[in-house]
């Protein structure tokens, strides 16, 4: 159930973007064995692989067995692999880019015996490599609320070798009873909220690791229990499909008509006028530039800062076409994070600045189309100026995960949920 794209860093850091050439390490008409040692070796290299455990069992698995339709060069490439979607044509079910894979991998540190529950079984090369680091002592079961997303993982694990993967069909909210308690609990579709089963079915001492959605920004948490509060230990950048289920919270991928080649996707189950943000297109750009000057590269959570905006969260995604037709071009390839009103929206752009130390400078800035777009553009270099000022203050970001009508904590983010409170909090512990 992962989304069909990591995050632009991870993607970047793996195809190459942190100087790493990987054509050049995999010759044509490589091996898989070949192909596996380079994608390990490449995320060795960068730092997304960090333990010998994680890299043990990433070695181990034949990723290409669980993508059977995908050539040896895409299963082991630094993209997901979209293995099903639904009557729309929209993706529900894929296997998670490698980057992604070992990144949540490290995070949720299973230890030889550990009993492990994954919610969302994919194409079940996650539960694999979960088998490998849980050992022969260990258990691994795997849910998926999609018949024939655990059909296809049942398949994957079988001709991997992976037989004692136990996988069921279920919805993740409820987790798996039978088997609990789990020492381990991992999610891998973007959850709108931390049902009370996944508290319930930890063990004392266990770890959860899930993809939250808080506001429009997604992040892979690792979660562990202070008492009926959840507490973060880690943080890393992601991007997931939405869990499915009778509690899911829709997240909207909409195209601005008719066929303008920008997409918004917002969250949180907020409404979109999309004919009038098509009709914003229409309107001259409004930039704004923040002087705020940084490295290319990670913009560690600044989409937080725009979080506290007062307009709402999105993500601006682009197309060519619009590109060849004048758009402003984004922040990133793909696009760029940014803000939106009922008529007007906004997003990140950049500059070259001078570089620092041989590395590459940029700064950052807002373009605004529509009616309102000189104020949207102003807010949003507001809040980048605000991300800069607060930057040495990042590494001690968390989120904790408190039941629902719980007393309000000093947070720049509260997120109300059905059965938690969501805070993103910046500052001393």
């Amino acid at each position: 159930m992962r989304r069909a794209s990591a995050t632009a860093q991870v993607r970047e850091q793996y195809a190459g973007g942190m100087g790493i050439d990987t054509a050049s390490t995999i010759p044509p008409a490589a091996s898989s064995e070949a192909l596996r040692k380079a994608m390990v070796d490449t995320l060795r290299s960068w730092g997304g692989v960090r333990t010998a455990a994680v890299e043990a069992a990433m070695r181990a698995v034949p990723r290409h067995l669980f993508v059977p339709e995908a050539s040896l060069e895409r299963a082991y490439g630094p993209e997901s692999v979209v293995t099903f979607r639904d009557e729309d044509g929209v993706a529900i079910s894929s296997a998670s880019g490698p980057g992604v894979v070992a990144a949540m991998l490290e995070q949720l540190d299973v230890r030889p015996g550990d009993r492990v529950l994954e919610i969302g079984a994919g194409t079940g090369y996650n539960a694999a490599c979960l088998a490998e680091l849980a050992g022969p002592s260990g258990s691994v079961t795997t849910i998926d609320i999609g018949p024939e997303i655990v059909e296809e993982a049942r398949r994957g694990l079988a001709a991997a070798g992976y037989d004692r993967v136990l996988v069921r069909h279920g919805d993740g909210a409820d987790g798996h009873a039978a088997n609990a308690p789990y020492d381990r609990i991992i999610v891998t579709a973007g959850a709108w909220d931390a049902p009370p089963s996944w508290r319930e079915q930890l063990a004392p001492g266990g770890r959860l690791v899930v993809p939250l959605r808080i506001r429009g920004v997604t992040r892979a948490v690792a979660l562990e229990l202070d008492g009926q509060v959840w507490r973060s230990v880690s943080i890393e950048e992601c991007g997931f499909m939405p869990m499915r289920g009778p509690g899911a919270v829709e997240e909207l991928n909409l195209e601005l008509p008719p066929n303008r080649g920008v997409r918004i996707r917002v969250d949180d189950g907020r409404p979109v006028d999309v004919d009038a943000l098509a009709s914003a297109l229409d309107a001259s750009p409004v930039l704004a530039w923040s002087g705020v000057v940084v490295p290319w590269k990670p913009l560690v959570h600044l989409d937080f800062w725009l979080a506290g905006a007062s307009a709402e969260v999105c993500r601006i995604i682009v197309l060519s076409r619009v590109r060849e037709a004048g758009l402003v071009n984004p922040i990133y390839s793909w696009g760029s994070m940014g803000c939106y009103t009922s008529d007007t929206f906004a997003y990140l752009i950049r500059r070259p600045a001078p570089s620092e130390d041989g590395q590459e400078m940029v700064e950052l800035g807002a373009c605004a189309y529509g009616p309102d777009g000189q104020r949207l553009a102003a807010e949003v270099t507001g809040r980048v100026r605000a991300w800069g000022c607060s930057r040495d203050m990042l590494a001690g970001l968390r989120i904790e995960v408190h039941p629902a009508g719980s007393p309000n904590l000093p947070a720049m983010i509260t997120a109300d949920r059905r059965h938690s409170r969501v805070f993103v909090i910046i500052g001393p512990a």
